[in-house]
């Protein structure tokens, strides 16, 4: 199905606030085989919002309208889909329910709150208890979900109601889209290109996403009757895998530290890290996938030279003559988290993130990073460019994806 996605808030067109809902709902729907027309960001504007809504519903088969749906009076999507489409307002009585039970005895709804429960005629509520605002609104036969701007609300909202209801309408579709994301890291988008290009044709369509240090590559074909069992599919599928070789570390919802759980897990092995300039991103990115315990040890954030000495065992003499950013002292860093730790497999992290401290020897995106296993212990440099997060999420996801490889060749 084609569906457009509408954020409302002068919080996002402002930058203050960062619209991941759309990206959330975007990537959903993609994976699940729906194809967006295009995403609006727009401020909380009656008319514009009116607009933008009646235009997408001309153009779309469904529309996913975020954010307007609270109680302060800069929140006006409810009133503008009300004037927009001309239907009636009238207050919900489950969501009134809602807000009297929270009150104090005695207590009266403030008009600002007995705005929450003002839906437009024909909303379907999509929280049975009403503890979200949210809800489905059909207009000329297309549905229209209102969720709100709330990431965590939205997020539940959407999984829960928003994306089982449009599968289950889009059951009938009599030539299915089928859809499978490749995960890589470690070679070009260019490249990546050069090397599936064979397989562009009229019934497979190719995408290519660069994602940070990493490129996705998507795999679509809309006239397979077979879906993803199709033979044109499959055979499609096995050569993606054979021309990205190791560089393709997962697919759909994979992540780079859920591939190395799983290899670690495999192998019986515990991994530790030692981190300067990535001041612990490379040991939080590690532990946000669920069961981490299972094949994670710990780490240690060592900025300073004495917090390498004194928590790594890193030689001062080392440091001394080689500095905190080389490969020296990366290794360094490396053995001495596997021994202190405790653990198999132990990667470290030293660079300059910038934006200043870098030399003409040394510039700014200058890392090294390092890897212990058993008694082999080995250093890469890495020339990263961006801005200061940019370097430092890049390193993490390289340091990652080096213990990976290793894991591998094991």
């Amino acid at each position: 199905m084609i569906g457009e996605i509408i954020a409302i808030g002068d919080e996002l067109t402002s930058g203050r606030i960062v619209n991941t809902t759309s990206v959330l709902a975007a990537r959903e729907l993609f994976l699940l085989g729906h194809t967006l027309r295009a995403m609006h960001t727009i401020g909380d504007d009656a008319k514009l919002i009116g607009a933008t809504l009646t235009a997408a519903i001309a153009r779309c088969d469904f529309v996913l309208v975020t954010g307007g749906l609270g109680a302060t009076t800069d929140d006006l999507t409810n009133e503008a889909v009300i004037a927009a489409l001309g239907l009636n307002g009238t207050v919900h009585p489950g969501v009134r329910a809602s807000i009297e039970s929270r009150l104090a005895k005695g207590e009266r709804i403030a008009a600002s709150l007995s705005k929450l429960a003002r839906l437009p005629a024909g909303a379907e509520v999509l929280d049975p208890e009403c503890r979200m605002a949210g809800y489905l609104l059909r207009h000329q036969d297309k549905p229209i979900w209102f969720l709100p701007g709330v990431p965590p609300q939205m997020e539940i909202l959407l999984r829960d109601k928003v994306l089982p209801a449009l599968q289950a309408m889009d059951a009938g579709r009599t030539v299915p889209v089928s859809r499978r994301v490749y995960r890589t890291c470690g070679l070009y988008e260019i490249e990546i290109n050069r090397r599936l290009q064979p397989l562009e044709q009229e019934d497979l369509a190719i995408g290519y996403y660069p994602v940070g240090s990493e490129v996705h590559v998507s795999l679509t074909g809309r006239q397979l009757a077979g879906g993803t069992d199709d033979p044109r599919f499959q055979a499609a599928d096995a050569f993606i895998r054979q021309s990205l070789g190791d560089h393709l570390y997962g697919v759909d919802e994979d992540s780079l530290a859920v591939a190395v759980g799983r290899l670690l897990l495999e192998r019986g092995l515990m991994l530790g890290t030692a981190e300067s300039c990535t001041g612990g991103l490379i040991a939080a990115t590690l532990t946000e996938t669920p069961g981490s315990s299972r094949w994670f040890k710990g780490g240690v954030v060592a900025y300073a030279n004495e917090v390498k000495e004194h928590l790594l065992g890193v030689d001062p003499k080392l440091l001394t003559r080689f500095g905190a950013v080389s490969g020296e002292t990366a290794r360094a860093m490396a053995e001495g988290a596997r021994r202190h730790l405790g653990c198999d497999i132990a990667v470290a992290a030293t660079g300059i993130a910038g934006p200043d401290g870098g030399s003409p020897d040394k510039p700014v995106g200058t890392v090294h990073l390092g890897l212990a296993i058993g008694d082999t212990v080995t250093d890469r440099l890495c020339r990263l460019t961006g801005s200061r997060r940019h370097i430092q999420e890049k390193t993490a996801q390289t340091a990652i994806d080096m213990v990976r490889r290793a894991l591998l060749a094991r």
